[in-house]
C-alpha cells in the first residue's frame, strides 16, 4: 500500500497537479513520476535507495517535490556548485510557487566561499604595503562587503574570480576566532549556518557534506548531525570523493606555509630565539632537496620511493627536520596563540608525513602526484565499504541518483563500492527516442589504440570527416593529455571551423565560446566528459578517442588489483570495467540532452565490437542505432540542419 506522501506527489505530477497547471506543455512522464514514487516511498517507508535515471526523466523535480513534501529535514548533495545553485536559486523557487507551499530551504556552501570581515579588516589596515592592484581590489571588495546580504563571493562581480586578494579576506577555518571576533554578529558565515539550522530543505555538494561529516570542516555536521534524508544528485561521484576524505594527503606547498609561518612567527613575535627561525631554514633546505629529487626520478608510486636509497633518506631527512622544529616550539608554548596553533599544524604535519612515509597499510595506496612546481602526497584507501557503512548511519534515509550509475543493467557495483548492498535498487531508462534521434558508430578497419603517431593520425581523419559533415558543432573526448595535443596540433588547417582546445581558457569560457560560435569544434579531456550541458543543434558530434580504462600503473589502481587477486577475483572484471564503463557512458551522455535533440556518437576503439567485455560496454549504453560504416554516421551528420 502506498504511503500518503507517495498519494500526494503522485498527484502532482499527474493531468491535475501542479506541474499540469504552471508547466507549460507539460505532459506526464511515467519514468518521472515511477522515480518520484520510488523516492516517496524510500523516505515514507525509510530505507536506501540506489536509482539511476536516464538523461531525460527529470530527476530534479522527481525527487524535489517529495522532499519538499515529505515535512522531513532534507540535505540535497549535489556533484557542482552550479547544479547547487541551479537547485536553490531557480528550482526550489519555482516549485515552491507551483505547489503553493511555505518550506524553509538553504544554500550552505564551504566556509571559503564567504567573505571574513576580520581578514578583510586587517588587510585594509595593511593596504598601504600593496601595489596599485592589489589595493584596486581591495577596496572594490570593501565596498561590496558593505552591500552584500550573505557576504557570498560567488555574488562578487566587480572583481575577477582568480584576484589575488580573494583568497586573503575568505573565511577559514585556522584564522576564525569564533565568539572572540568582533564581527561574530553580523559573521557572513556564522548567519549561512543559522540560515541552514532553521530550514527544512538544505542545499549543498559533496565536498562540503563529506569534509564536514568526516573531517567537522565548517560546523554544518554538528548543525544537522543527523537529518531525516540526504538524497545526493549526480552520485557517481560519490565512491571517489568517499576515497578522498576517507585517505589523506600532504602538499609541498603546504609543508613550506608552514615553515614560512614559524618564520614570520620568529620576525615578528618571538624575536628572542633565533633557533626557531634556523630551524625552519634547515626545514625549507630540505623541503628544497626533496622536491628536486622527487621531480627528478619522476616517481608515482610511492612504494618505488622507499626501493631507492637515496629518494628515501632524503624523505626522511625532511621529516625530521619538521620534528626538531616542532620539538624546539615546545618550548615557547603559551606565549602566543598563534605559536601554539602553528606547533599544533606542523606537530600533526609531521605525523601525517611518518605514516605516509612509514608505508605500512596493505589497504591503501600511497601516491605521488607530480604538479607544476608542488608534490602531493595521497594515501587512498582502497576499499570505503566499511567506513560508508559507518557514515550512512541507520536513522537517516540515503537517497543516490545520477544518470550513470549502472554497468551492464545493474547498479551491485556502486552498491558494494559504498557499503549499501541491502538498498532498493532501480533503473529507469532515459524516454528519449535514441534509435531514432542517434547513430552509434565504430568505424570499421581501425588500427590498435594507443599513443603513437599513427593512432592519432586514423583518429584525426575520423574527426575531418565528421566535423565537416556536422559543419563543426563537435566534441572531440580524449582519455590523455598527450592525445588531445597531438590531434589539436594535426587538426590545425585541416579543418574550416573554429578549434576550442582545453586549456586555452577556463571551462566555463570555452563553452561560452562553443555556444556562440555556433559552429565551433571542442577538444578536452575528463573534466568535459561530464557536468556539460550543450543542448539543440549546436551540438551534433561527439567522438571519443577510445574506451576510458584506468591506466594500469595507477597507484590506487594497483594497490585495489592485488587486493582483488589475494580474494581470488579478476582485478579487470571487477575494478577496470566497471570504472570504464561509467566514465563512457558519462562521455557518451554529452550528445543527446534534449527529446528534440539528434546527433552521432563515433567510438574510435574497436575493442568494444572485437572483445567480449565489449558487450558489457553496449549494454550499458542508450539504445542507439550502431553502425560499423562511417559514410552511415556521415550521412545521419549531414540531414541535421
Amino acid at each position: 500500500m502506498s504511503s500518503t506522501l507517495t498519494q500526494s506527489v503522485t498527484h502532482e505530477f499527474s493531468e491535475r497537479g501542479a506541474l499540469a497547471k504552471h508547466v507549460h506543455h507539460y505532459h506526464n512522464r511515467q519514468t518521472q513520476t515511477d522515480m518520484a514514487v520510488a523516492v516517496s516511498e524510500a523516505i515514507a517507508k525509510k530505507h536506501n535507495l540506489i536509482l539511476e535515471a536516464g538523461t531525460g526523466v527529470g530527476k530534479t523535480f522527481a525527487y524535489l517535490i517529495p522532499a519538499l513534501l515529505s515535512g522531513k529535514q532534507v540535505v540535497i548533495s549535489t556533484g557542482s556548485k552550479n547544479l547547487q545553485e541551479q537547485l536553490f536559486l531557480k528550482d526550489l523557487p519555482a516549485l515552491l510557487t507551483m505547489l503553493d507551499i511555505h518550506v524553509p530551504v538553504a544554500l550552505l556552501k564551504g566556509r571559503n566561499n564567504y567573505l571574513c570581515q576580520l581578514r578583510l579588516e586587517k588587510q585594509m589596515q595593511m593596504a598601504n604595503k600593496f601595489t596599485e592592484f592589489y589595493i584596486d581590489d581591495l577596496l572594490k571588495i570593501n565596498q561590496w562587503a558593505h552591500l552584500s546580504k550573505d557576504g557570498d563571493i560567488g555574488n562578487l562581480t566587480s572583481v575577477a574570480e582568480h584576484s589575488e586578494v580573494i583568497p586573503t579576506v575568505v573565511s577559514t577555518k585556522e584564522s576564525c576566532t569564533g565568539k572572540k571576533c568582533d564581527h561574530y554578529d553580523v559573521c557572513f558565515t556564522r548567519k549561512a549556518r543559522i540560515k541552514a539550522m532553521d530550514a527544512k530543505v538544505v542545499v549543498v555538494n559533496h565536498h562540503l557534506f563529506f569534509a564536514d561529516r568526516l573531517l567537522k570542516d565548517s560546523g554544518f555536521a554538528e548543525l544537522l548531525p543527523d537529518p531525516d534524508v540526504v538524497i545526493f544528485d549526480e552520485a557517481h561521484l560519490v565512491p571517489d570523493i568517499c576515497i578522498s576524505y576517507f585517505g589523506s594527503h600532504i602538499s609541498s606547498r603546504e609543508i613550506d606555509k608552514r615553515l614560512n609561518a614559524v618564520i614570520k612567527l620568529h620576525k615578528e613575535v618571538i624575536r628572542d630565539s633565533i633557533q626557531l627561525e634556523q630551524l625552519a631554514q634547515r626545514g625549507l633546505i630540505a623541503l628544497s632537496e626533496w622536491h628536486n629529487l622527487m621531480f627528478e626520478h619522476q616517481v608515482s608510486d610511492w612504494r618505488k620511493v622507499l626501493a631507492h636509497k637515496t629518494l628515501a633518506s632524503t624523505s626522511w631527512s625532511l621529516h625530521q627536520a619538521l620534528v626538531d622544529l616542532a620539538n624546539n616550539m615546545q618550548y615557547h608554548l603559551g606565549r602566543d596563540d598563534q605559536l601554539d596553533i602553528a606547533f599544533e599544524q606542523l606537530q600533526a604535519l609531521a605525523e601525517t608525513l611518518r605514516h605516509y612515509f612509514e608505508c605500512q597499510d596493505l589497504q591503501a595506496a600511497y601516491s605521488v602526484e607530480l604538479g607544476p612546481r608542488f608534490i602531493m602526497l595521497r594515501m587512498s584507501p582502497i576499499n570505503v565499504a566499511k567506513q560508508c557503512q559507518q557514515l550512512f548511519v541507520k536513522d537517516t534515509r540515503w537517497i543516490f541518483t545520477s544518470a550513470t550509475l549502472q554497468v551492464n543493467r545493474s547498479l551491485a557495483h556502486f552498491a558494494k563500492e559504498l557499503g549499501l548492498a541491502d538498498s532498493k535498487q532501480l533503473i529507469l531508462d532515459s524516454p528519449f527516442d535514441y534509435p531514432n534521434q542517434a547513430v552509434f558508430c565504430v568505424p570499421r578497419h581501425l588500427g590498435k589504440v594507443g599513443q603513437s603517431q599513427h593512432s592519432a593520425k586514423q583518429l584525426v581523419d575520423v574527426c575531418v570527416q565528421a566535423i565537416n559533415a556536422a559543419q563543426g558543432r563537435t566534441f572531440i573526448l580524449f582519455t590523455s593529455h598527450h592525445m588531445l595535443q597531438q590531434v589539436a596540433v594535426m587538426l590545425q588547417g585541416k579543418v574550416k571551423y573554429p578549434l576550442l582546445v582545453q586549456g586555452q581558457a577556463s571551462k566555463q569560457s570555452l563553452l561560452n565560446k562553443f555556444r556562440q560560435l555556433g559552429n565551433a569544434v571542442l577538444l578536452g579531456t575528463s573534466s568535459f566528459w561530464e557536468g556539460v550541458d550543450v543542448r539543440g543543434k549546436l551540438l551534433s558530434c561527439v567522438i571519443i578517442d577510445k574506451l576510458p580504462f584506468v591506466s594500469p600503473d595507477d597507484a590506487l589502481y594497483k594497490a585495489r588489483a592485488a587486493n582483488a587477486e589475494r580474494q581470488g577475483l579478476d582485478p579487470f572484471a571487477t575494478i577496470s570495467l566497471p570504472q570504464a564503463v561509467i566514465s563512457l557512458k558519462q562521455g557518451v551522455g554529452r550528445l543527446i540532452r534534449d527529446e528534440k535533440d539528434r546527433g552521432v556518437l563515433i567510438l574510435c576503439d574497436n575493442r568494444i565490437v572485437n572483445r567480449a567485455y565489449g558487450q558489457a560496454f553496449i549494454n550499458s549504453l542508450p539504445p542507439m542505432q550502431r553502425t560499423r560504416d562511417l559514410e552511415h554516421a556521415l550521412q545521419f551528420l549531414k540531414q541535421i540542419p
